[in-house]
């Protein structure tokens, strides 16, 4: 640009000056930084620092001479942008729980007069030291008004303190109480009082478990009765009005699927659900997992319940608890054990005595009719004694052997040792191995025509038993499940080869059960979250059964029907009925929080269920509007 320096004329531009071409050149002049602070990954006194330094100076000189550089080429390039991964995580539902207490004008009131007696002790403690010189003189002349006043009393008076008879009349007391409180007598009279009391407390929940008529009268019911009463004549009412509105549209050619609903009653029309009753539980219990659970053969409302634990690391001492219906909230029988409780049958033959099985492989007997908690019988000097835990024993009728006196009984036990065995029970107890579960390697063989089949060949390995259970017909038949996750078939009267083998489950078997009725028929629980069904001729599963990913530590079918079983998982219990739905329970119970579920049982002679849990409980539930059982169709 031409600049018109200050204080000469401005040139005059003319016209050919306007139209000549000038060429303007726009040049990068050196770049101005005002503030550079460089980025420092390594520390100037570390032993890096050097080579760092250098590195950076080869890098600076590279950029500074790369126009003459034949090293540097300038090109452009596309990043590959890598697929979005989705990461999804597992978690236990959450569950909410409604809690309630109720509070009466009495508590309400000693509250109050405990945090006031408890705010003036405290201003009377603070208040001490300061007071203390000027309360003592008065307390001083207190006892001496005191001392003059019983001086000023009756002779007699100061006799009959100091009188040895009085001493001796109250000691004779003390003894005359202390025989009572000790007393054979008084202690039947309590246990009966307690019981009576129970009973009146639990009145209306044993009803509904013994599923006895409840009075509809409200004068003659009370509490919970009174109002089930009420309730039974609403629905009575709802009942009577659908059947009148049923005559009334009969002319009206409704559907008859419609009207076989409207002549149901209120109870049919309802889905089945569980109604919890009680749970045996006391703070002797609390803080035990409940392991096994087993009725009385003999007395129905006799349950005896073990306790222990299945974590290696969480072992402590168990329990064997004997619980009355009669008494839900104490045992009648309580045997301290050394070790954790694994499974427990009452004997058939001898109604009275207990087989318990323990997690260090010993196995003890009890008489639960004799108050004493000593052991009648145990395995510690047994020579064939088990040495690891003992996942089930039973008591099996021997029907090959019947005498005059009737049949012979057995006690069967599965270890984790890989041995079945049976125990003698005489002066001591001795045990013979029925048999010996040993591992299955499988081989391949070459076959004609570049064909393969894959076989199977026992190792000398054995393998942990966890469950067994025999035929309700043939006692010589029986089947185990395994750690490995296979269920044999095995013989009495076989020690060594397998009659059937029954593969896949992909985890350890926690339990085995024969149908009662379809005796061809048996039911598996597993480790792998799978329930299955099997038939005794074919090697593979008819149904399998997973509803949720979680064990499955139990199952048992229904005492009076073929198609329907429970289970208990860790997160709730299921009941299953095949001839409703073979791909979801028709009633399911979900866990408390931190509670996890570990063992089922029926009743004997009701629709109630038992399920044991982690925390020492065993919840006594009413199966309701469960569907008639047909075991004729099985």
């Amino acid at each position: 640009d031409e600049q018109v320096k200050q204080g000469e004329s401005k040139e005059e531009l003319t016209k050919e000056d306007l139209d000549r071409r000038v060429d303007i050149y726009l040049t990068e002049t050196e770049t101005l930084w005002l503030l550079h602070m460089p980025a420092v990954v390594v520390s100037v006194e570390s032993e890096e620092a050097g080579r760092v330094l250098e590195r950076n100076g080869i890098y600076v000189a590279i950029c500074k001479s790369r126009a003459e550089n034949d090293r540097i080429a300038e090109k452009t390039m596309q990043t590959i942008n890598e697929a979005a991964k989705n990461k999804q995580v597992q978690c236990d539902k959450i569950t909410m729980e409604d809690t309630g207490t109720m509070v009466t004008s009495w508590d309400l009131y000693d509250s109050f007069n405990a945090l006031g007696t408890e705010a003036a002790s405290k201003a009377e403690d603070g208040r001490a030291p300061a007071g203390k010189s000027s309360t003592s003189h008065p307390t001083k002349e207190h006892n001496q008004t005191r001392s003059l006043s019983s001086d000023r009393g009756s002779p007699s008076c100061r006799t009959i303190s100091g009188s040895p008879v009085l001493a001796r009349m109250s000691e004779e007391e003390e003894r005359y109480s202390a025989a009572i409180l000790t007393s054979e007598s008084f202690r039947q009279n309590l246990f009966f009082m307690e019981r009576i009391l129970m009973e009146n407390i639990f009145q209306p929940k044993l009803t509904a478990y013994r599923q006895l008529p409840v009075l509809t009268d409200p004068d003659v019911t009370s509490g919970t009765s009174g109002t089930v009463g009420v309730v039974k004549e609403v629905k009575q009412e709802e009942h009577d009005k659908k059947k009148k509105d049923k005559e009334e549209q009969k002319e009206a050619f409704i559907d008859p699927s419609i009207l076989s609903d409207l002549n149901k009653t209120p109870e049919e029309t309802m889905p089945p659900r569980l109604e919890w009753l009680w749970s045996y539980k006391c703070n002797l219990t609390a803080g035990h997992c409940v392991s096994s659970m087993t009725w009385s053969k003999v007395n129905p409302d006799l349950l005896a319940i073990g306790y222990g634990a299945f974590d290696f690391k969480a072992q402590k001492k168990g329990l064997a608890c004997c619980w009355s219906l009669k008494n839900p909230k104490w045992p009648e029988r309580v045997f301290q054990c050394e070790h954790g409780v694994t499974a427990l049958d009452f004997s058939t033959a001898s109604p009275n005595i207990l087989a318990v099985g323990m997690y260090n492989g010993s196995v003890t007997i009890y008489n639960v009719a004799s108050c004493n908690a000593a052991a009648l019988l145990d395995s510690s000097e047994s020579p064939n004694k088990h040495t690891v835990p003992v996942w089930q024993l039973r008591w099996v009728e021997h029907s090959r052997n019947v005498t005059g006196d009737g049949k012979k009984e057995r006690l069967i036990c599965i270890s984790a040792d890989g041995r079945i065995t049976e125990w003698l029970i005489q002066k001591r107890l001795d045990c013979t191995d029925l048999i010996k579960i040993k591992r299955l390697e499988s081989k391949k063989i070459n076959l004609p025509g570049g064909k393969k089949r894959k076989i199977e060949a026992l190792i000398s390995r054995q393998a942990a038993g966890m469950c067994f259970d025999f035929h309700p017909k043939d006692t010589n038949i029986y089947l185990a499940g395994t750690e490995e996750g296979h269920i044999h078939k095995c013989s009495c009267s076989r020690t060594e080869p397998f009659l059937e083998t029954y593969r896949g489950h992909k985890s350890m078997v926690y339990k085995v059960a024969w149908n009662p009725f379809s005796t061809d028929m048996f039911l598996s629980c597993s480790a792998d979250w799978s329930i299955m069904l099997w038939h005794q001729n074919s090697q593979t599963p008819v149904l399998t059964f997973s509803s949720t990913t979680a064990f499955v530590h139990d199952i048992m079918w229904f005492p009076t029907s073929a198609f329907t079983f429970a289970a208990v998982k860790e997160s709730r219990a299921e009941l299953w009925d095949l001839s409703i739905s073979i791909s979801s329970p028709v009633i399911s119970c979900s866990a408390k929080p931190h509670v996890k579920f570990t063992a089922v049982l029926f009743a004997m002679n009701t629709n109630c269920l038992l399920v044991g849990d982690s925390k020492g409980g065993v919840s006594v539930f009413e199966l309701q509007n469960l569907a008639a059982p047909n075991s004729n169709e099985v």
